[in-house]
């Protein structure tokens, strides 16, 4: 009988012992500073659904797309994740929480979206879009606290700068050349105060948009100040929504005129490598020294 309750004893401070260091190298729970303020995660989620394309892309690139189990209607990449008719730019709260969520991340500061999951007691990340690459490595770090990849943020975060640096490196610094981003064919932009710009920048391409002048980080800038502008490189960030071509570009009036065209510098890209603030920015960052390297 001695030897019973020994054993007993024995197997109850194992349980005792290892179920508080299971816990301790889990990391949870956590709080994570996202830009709706302090969150607590209290366990490592497992029914998490983005409603932001950048997160969503960067959740997989963590290792946490097992954990995400539905997405948005924008969020196409990659292709395995559970893409559904929820929307990022007008999240409905009652639709989100059908789906049981243990963790939402958006990029919508929705006035209805945050305090409703709230009350439910539904933690959210409300991750907007970047307006620095730092930033878009912050929101990295985030996701990867908050569902349990802190070393796979770190080794994201790192690969990607280096991806970026080695994309820098491998062509000359574009002095004196000017850029157009086009987000749409109606001649939205982004300035040098984006994530967007700020790639440009580290070339050292100069911004034609920043001297729209009062029209916010993403202006609508007009035909006729394109043309005074003449930009020497035109990046077409519009040809999935839009289906714009630099054969559509050289069709519009007095756009033969301009220096990218005359010189066969438009380049035409995915929208969604372009325009999210996720991991594929380095992808970007490579497409932006293909562009200086035909320039230069």
């Amino acid at each position: 009988m001695s030897r019973l309750v020994l054993a007993a004893a024995l197997a109850a401070a194992v349980l005792a012992c290892s179920t508080p260091v299971a816990h301790a190298a889990a990391g949870f729970p956590v709080t994570v500073t996202a830009a709706n303020g302090k969150v607590v995660v209290k366990q490592r989620p497992t029914r998490i659904v983005s409603l932001s394309a950048s997160a969503t892309e960067t959740l997989f690139a963590l290792g946490a797309g097992r954990q995400v189990i539905a997405v948005d209607d924008q969020s196409n990449f990659p292709a395995r994740a559970p893409r559904t008719t929820l929307s990022g730019y007008r999240p409905n709260a009652e639709a989100v929480a059908s789906y049981r969520p243990d963790l939402v991340v958006t990029s919508s500061a929705s006035n209805k979206l945050l305090p409703a999951l709230r009350r439910l007691e539904i933690p959210v990340l409300l991750e907007p879009s970047a307006t620095t690459i730092g930033g878009a490595y912050s929101q990295m770090r985030q996701l990867g606290a908050a569902t349990g990849h802190p070393r796979a943020a770190r080794r994201l975060i790192a690969r990607t700068k280096r991806g970026i640096a080695a994309a820098v490196a491998s062509v000359p610094r574009a002095r004196g050349l000017s850029v157009y981003h086009e987000l749409s064919p109606d001649y939205y932009s982004a300035t040098s105060k984006t994530f967007i710009g700020r790639v440009y920048a580290l070339f050292g391409l100069r911004n034609v948009a920043d001297k729209a002048g009062g029209a916010g980080d993403y202006p609508q800038l007009s035909g006729e100040y394109i043309l005074a502008a003449d930009p020497d490189v035109v990046v077409l960030a519009d040809t999935l929504c839009c289906k714009q071509t630099p054969a559509k570009v050289r069709a519009r009036p007095g756009w033969p005129s301009i220096s990218a065209v005359r010189r066969n510098r438009v380049i035409a890209v995915s929208d969604d490598i372009a325009s999210r603030w996720g991991p594929r920015i380095a992808d970007f960052a490579r497409i932006v020294a293909r562009v200086v390297a035909r320039a230069t």
